[in-house]
């Protein structure tokens, strides 16, 4: 009966043991981070022409791996000093690239800002472009893209 007892005890110091050790692992495959979503958004020209196209393209990786699931992109698009702003959704393309071609009958300085949703972040680079001639740019202090007073719904 003695060595039941002591059989019983050791066994149950083993599973305890292996539980806590499996809990460790655990924890620290849940204290992992996973990789960053990059998103490189790129303006082709980044001068053009009035009614000329122009390509946008932003590229989403996570570490070394193109990102062809992304959850949602939208590029927001406007001309300085305008409270309009042209939202558009973005098909995936290929190789992790997502692309809009447009063209635009007014001449100035122009924004876009690539609103990308992948495996549970979000990504928001924005950039400059001019159309012809520039016209006067955005204070960067009142800029639209600031979290202040922007539109959030649906993103």
């Amino acid at each position: 009966m003695k060595k039941f007892k002591i059989l019983s005890i050791l066994i149950l110091a083993l599973l305890i043991v292996s539980a806590c050790g499996n809990k460790d692992n655990q924890n620290q495959a849940d204290n992992e981070l996973p990789e960053f979503v990059e998103v490189k958004l790129t303006v082709t020209p980044e001068h053009g022409q009035v009614n000329e196209p122009i390509i946008f393209e932003t590229k989403v990786t996570q570490g070394e791996e193109d990102v062809e699931d992304a959850d949602e992109v939208k590029f927001e698009i406007w001309r300085a000093k305008d409270e309009n702003h042209e939202k558009v959704e973005v098909q995936h393309a290929e190789d992790g690239i997502y692309r809009l071609e447009m063209s635009f009958a007014q001449e100035g300085t122009y924004y876009i800002i690539s609103h990308v949703t992948a495996r549970d972040m979000h990504n928001m680079p924005k950039k400059e472009f001019v159309i012809g001639t520039a016209s006067e740019p955005e204070d960067p202090k009142e800029s639209k893209d600031s979290m202040e007073g922007m539109d959030m719904e649906g993103q």
